[in-house]
């Protein structure tokens, strides 16, 4: 492929930055050509609500939850949209993560000083009579058990316990749930952070010219657009986007060896503070959404405290904003995550820095993928050039040229409705 551009006019006709709508449809085509090829399937999602359906159906008739279990529901990316395929090597699936939510009433069953490991010896053991019966893998970890499905889709299921907390954000759905040393109940509340997520990412982000946008688009005169995604729905979306695009960075950049990818931070921790981020930046004006990535990047290691302890280590805390008294940030606090992660922002600057020169200097087809490899690995890189082969591939069956010129402009449509971003 030449180094010509599927977004706009070639380097030679530019005489001026781009336009808030060029930059913005880029951006579009761009990260959705990414982030799709690492979401699992509408089939692939309703085969797992399928399966979780009937490991609800299956705990709930066992005797030792008999009128205890509530539901099982999805929580995490599952939950918040923001899912990507992992980067470890032992499968090609992806990893869901649900809650066994119980009423407050198995409190009485499970809340002595051995209660915690009582509740994980029951809800394994009743796993393993459902895993056993339906030909899955089964795997029990400190606060979880992992099923695992013939065509590699782990369901990662963690016990909770019901405890609403009036008194704080989103207390009704608070839960209490097993620490890792099954000596205790810790805070938990999947289902108010999904709530605190989705505010957040309803926050409509401003960028400069996208009134004059709207309004001019239907009588510019068009060259063929690249395939994009409705614009309500991926502006909706945006954060969601934002947080898959950091975490495909983050595993490729620890994926080199096992000790790297025990440094890499949490995906907790990452969406929480690009969801603080974004609250805070997405009311101001940005050229693009590029730009306001970046901008959100640059903020996130000021957003939660670092306290000098007497050894000169530091210590970090971020609160759940659901769950105040759990610290999002107890497990980067092990030995080489913070310089880990600093450096990491590092080199997300760096990269994300020269992918929007490339986007608004219109570099060209090949330099984009070349970044997108470094950056976020290969598959990505792949996947983008398969979006862009199709669109030349289109246009020259149809004997169009393969350019979208700056006058041209997405149409504003109706959103679709999602069926995989959870409750």
């Amino acid at each position: 492929m030449t180094s010509q551009t599927l977004f706009s006019e070639p380097v030679q006709l530019r005489v001026s930055r781009p336009a808030t709508s060029d930059l913005t449809r880029r951006f579009f085509f761009l990260v959705d050509a990414i982030a799709r090829d690492h979401e699992p399937t509408a089939t692939q999602l309703d085969r797992l609500a399928s399966s979780y359906e009937s490991t609800a159906q299956f705990l709930a008739n066992r005797d030792e939850f008999e009128g205890l279990l509530l539901k099982i529901h999805p929580h995490g990316s599952r939950q918040l949209g923001t899912m990507v395929r992992p980067s470890r090597s032992t499968h090609d699936g992806f990893d869901v993560d649900l809650i066994a939510l119980l009423s407050a009433d198995a409190r009485r069953r499970y809340m002595s000083s051995s209660g915690p490991a009582l509740l994980l010896n029951d809800f394994y053991r009743a796993l393993k009579d459902y895993a056993d019966s339906h030909s899955l893998s089964i795997r029990r970890w400190e606060r979880c058990v992992t099923l695992g499905y013939t065509d590699g889709m782990c369901a990662d299921i963690t016990p909770v316990i019901d405890d609403p907390l009036l008194s704080a954000p989103y207390g009704q759905t608070h839960a209490l749930i097993p620490d890792r040393e099954l000596m205790r109940y810790d805070s938990t509340n999947p289902l108010g952070y999904a709530k605190h997520f989705n505010q957040a990412a309803a926050i409509p982000p401003a960028f400069r010219g996208q009134l004059v946008m709207a309004k001019a688009m239907d009588s510019a005169e068009r060259a063929e657009v690249v395939p994009l995604a409705e614009a309500d729905e991926v502006f909706s979306r945006l954060l969601c986007r934002f947080v898959q695009l950091l975490k495909l960075h983050r595993n490729s950049r620890f994926s080199a060896s096992e000790d790297l990818k025990g440094l890499a931070p949490t995906s907790v921790f990452v969406t929480t503070l690009a969801a603080m981020a974004y609250t805070q930046l997405a009311p101001l004006e940005h050229d693009s959404p590029l730009d306001l990535l970046l901008h959100m990047v640059k903020t996130m290691p000021g957003l939660f405290p670092r306290t000098r302890l007497t050894n000169g280590a530091e210590e970090w805390n971020l609160p759940n904003p659901s769950a105040p008294k759990e610290n999002l940030a107890s497990s980067m606090n092990r030995t080489g995550r913070h310089e880990a992660f600093d450096g990491w922002i590092t080199v997300l600057t760096k990269d994300l820095e020269k992918l929007l020169k490339a986007v608004e200097q219109n570099l060209g087809n090949d330099v984009l993928v070349s970044i997108i490899d470094t950056a976020f690995g290969t598959r990505s890189a792949n996947a983008l050039q398969a979006a862009l082969s199709k669109v030349r591939d289109s246009n020259r069956s149809a004997g169009r040229v393969s350019i979208v010129t700056a006058a041209a402009s997405s149409r504003i449509l109706p959103a679709r409705a999602h069926s995989f971003y959870g409750d």
